[in-house]
């Protein structure tokens, strides 16, 4: 029995490690424009995208081109989690205020 729970917590042990392990990437939406624009990423890797809103009213960051969409509250954060992509460039946008929040994910 004792041999079965050592195996198990290191069974756990290496799927916390590996959960650690995941790259984030942070936006900022101030005055309604995504900082940074263009967003570079690794392909072939699932990670996890940190949208913090410094504006004092709501954003809703969407994609169609990689199916995301959640709103952000004012001066709050919000995680996402993306991937893994293909190379490329992927549009994002901030819907309530599209003509100014525009972005790219780009990746390589």
């Amino acid at each position: 029995m004792r041999r079965i729970l050592i195996s198990v917590s290191l069974l756990l042990a290496g799927f916390a490690a590996h959960a650690g392990a995941m790259p984030e990437y942070k936006l900022v939406i101030h005055n309604h424009i995504f900082q940074p624009a263009e967003l570079k990423v690794p392909a072939g890797v699932k990670f996890k995208l940190v949208v913090e809103n410094r504006d004092a009213t709501p954003e809703e960051f969407e994609s169609t081109e990689f199916n995301r969409e959640k709103i952000v509250m004012p001066n709050r954060s919000i995680q996402i989690y993306v991937g893994p992509l293909s190379a490329g460039r992927y549009k994002f946008f901030g819907d309530f205020h599209q003509d100014t929040a525009q972005g790219t994910l780009v990746v390589e």
